[in-house]
């Protein structure tokens, strides 16, 4: 009962923190509130002797795939690779040359910008797309003099959609995939047609909600994007793609997933610098592309992995598993998944629910793994808590001066976010029938 009391009030700070003390400030150095917060909570379980140091450190050196240490050693290292292409200019230069195409279009631009934030999504990740055309789309609203809400919403709508297509797409589906073993391929041979359905509804409700806005001309023009550096982005893209490869035969070839991410990590820093030695000043992006690392996920993810293991110990994973019943459908872990991202943020819903999923009778096991990550990646777009990528995003509008309320946000769940779950786990009942 402890490990529930002390989970459940360390999800309720953690959404606090996020929402009213986002940084916490120590001597000259400030630090996200949230990673801090958890952190706390894992280590009074293990004061109380709710759980123990040796269990945990059984679960951290233990070799199989829900090893937290190889899930972010896999996420941080696909982060990396993506991150170094946003240095180069790779997505400023997209977004540009996107905008160019639009003319004095507005529903042009809409169609345009959602395509755009929906292929680069699928091959890198739903994070990186969010921070780095955000603030590319608040500037050209305001010198447009156009509304940057319907983009906003579109962007933001279709990196959390889009982003279930692969593996990659976002962490909680490299922890959920890995937790349950699932390789590459095969969730793509699955999750392909809920992702399309999903995508296609998500963008037909976000059209027929802005339409009458999207109507008005627009003055303005896109601002002439040039890459200075084509080494960096040669390496960068070379690097991301040949990682994307390996990721998809590595299983095939006895290489894992964490391992392969990791090597082409270590490739892309050696040739940075042999570029580097012959003058392509390829070393500085390396420097800034590692001071964008997401290093808060590091305590964040291991802190509630350690309040997990608490709750597997008293038995509550397998109690809730128990109430969703011998054949719980993928509506029921989908709807309760993406419920409950909206309460305790998606990365944690998904830690908890991997224990959940992991105790669910045979025949309900594939279809509860695939709905969770459905409603871990939609979640996002019901209300800003819904994901962390949601209050980023929420703190690059504020910067900007762009309103975009609770309300404003819960408006966009409630008319795009339904829908889109409705249609992905329709789909994915397709696949598994």
């Amino acid at each position: 009962m402890l490990s529930i009391v002390i989970g459940l009030c360390t999800c309720a700070a953690m959404i606090l923190g996020i929402l009213f003390v986002p940084k916490i400030k120590i001597g000259k150095t400030s630090f996200d509130s949230y990673p801090l917060i958890t952190l706390a909570g894992a280590l009074l379980l293990l004061i109380l002797g709710v759980i123990s140091p040796a269990a945990v450190l059984a679960a951290f050196t233990a070799d199989t795939a829900v090893n937290p240490l190889k899930i972010l050693i896999l996420f941080i290292s696909m982060t990396l690779l993506s991150v170094y292409l946003d240095e180069a200019g790779f997505f400023r230069y997209l977004a540009a040359a996107t905008l160019k195409r639009a003319g004095n279009s507005q529903k042009r631009l809409f169609v345009y910008l959602y395509l755009s934030v929906s292929v680069l999504t699928v091959f890198t990740s739903n994070d990186i797309i969010i921070l780095s055309f955000t603030p590319f789309i608040c500037y050209f609203a305001k010198n447009a003099k156009i509304d940057p809400c319907p983009y906003l919403a579109a962007e933001f709508v279709a990196a959390n959609t889009w982003s279930m297509a692969l593996i990659i797409g976002n962490p909680t589906n490299i922890y959920l995939s890995t937790a349950l073993g699932v390789d590459f391929l095969s969730y793509v041979k699955v999750m392909l047609l809920p992702t399309l359905l999903s995508g296609s509804v998500a963008f037909l409700c976000l059209y027929l909600l802005f339409y009458k806005q999207l109507g008005e001309p627009m003055t303005g023009e896109a601002e002439n994007v040039i890459i200075d550096n084509k080494t960096s982005l040669f390496v960068g893209l070379i690097h991301l793609i040949l990682a994307t490869v390996a990721l998809a035969v590595g299983p095939y070839i006895g290489l894992d997933m964490w391992k392969a991410a990791a090597l082409f990590v270590l490739s892309l820093c050696f040739f940075s610098v042999l570029f580097s030695l012959f003058g392509k000043k390829t070393a500085p992006m390396l420097l800034k592309t590692a001071k964008r690392a997401p290093l808060s996920l590091i305590p964040f993810l291991l802190s509630m992995f350690v309040i997990v293991l608490a709750l597997e110990k008293e038995g509550v994973p397998t109690q809730l598993s128990g109430l969703f019943g011998e054949r719980g459908s993928v509506f029921t872990y989908g709807a309760s998944s993406f419920l409950f991202a909206n309460v305790v943020n998606n990365i944690p819903m998904s830690v908890f629910f991997s224990s959940i999923v992991e105790n669910a009778p045979t025949a309900a096991a594939t279809g509860a793994l695939y709905a969770t990550v459905i409603g871990s990646n939609i979640g996002a777009f019901l209300t800003p808590i819904g994901a962390l990528a949601g209050i980023m995003w929420r703190n690059i509008l504020s910067s900007h001066s762009i309103k975009f309320g609770y309300l404003d946000f819960l408006k966009i769940g409630v008319t795009v976010a339904l829908p889109a779950l409705a249609a992905a786990l329709f789909g994915l009942f397709l696949v598994l029938l």
